[in-house]
């Protein structure tokens, strides 16, 4: 499936004011569903997403002929920036529906005690961040660093890494980027 249906299926139901999980009930399938769809992790067929659509309402030929506007233009708006995480790490990319980017910028939401998993990251590139709100904890090769508001990272994305929130109670949140993209 390409990056694109992820995309519009998550703007179309944001747009419409629709978690997961109403979407998922009007829909008859589940929210676990609507999740790995919108993360690209598993292709709807046509039925299916006709399904989806259906409950919507919107029909497959309008699915995939809109103009996601917020996309195409200078500005993302907050609203209609997909989140290109799941419930527990939010990726909100920005400038999501352009082509050709040469750069990736992100509004990164780590809830608490949130993680990126017990296996490194490892890709191409270089990629940096300043934690906003919360703190982050960094692990690059085998060390790792609290950081707190305005604190910033930058760092050759070859090196094994990974990104963790150590509260319990606090959000992280993050604005960072990598080049190449990856989003």
């Amino acid at each position: 499936m390409s990056i694109e249906v992820a995309t519009r299926l998550q703007y179309i139901r944001k747009k419409h004011g629709l978690s997961q999980r109403e979407l998922a009930k009007r829909a008859g399938v589940t929210n676990g569903t609507i999740s790995l769809i919108e993360q690209n992790r598993v292709s709807p067929s046509v039925g299916s997403l006709k399904k989806l659509l259906e409950s919507i309402p919107m029909s497959l030929a309008e699915f995939f002929t809109f103009e996601v506007e917020a996309s195409r233009g200078v500005v993302s708006r907050r609203v209609d920036m997909p989140n290109l995480g799941n419930e527990s790490i939010e990726f909100y990319l920005a400038g999501s529906g352009m082509k050709d980017r040469n750069m990736c910028i992100m509004r990164e939401v780590y809830q608490p005690l949130s993680d990126t998993g017990p296996e490194m990251l490892q890709h191409a590139g270089h990629e940096g961040g300043i934690v906003v709100s919360g703190q982050l904890e960094l692990t690059v090769n085998e060390t790792t660093w609290l950081l707190d508001p305005g604190d910033s990272y930058y760092f050759e994305s070859r090196f094994p890494h990974r990104f963790r929130n150590p509260s319990a109670e606090q959000v992280c949140e993050v604005v960072s980027a990598n080049s190449p993209p990856t989003f």
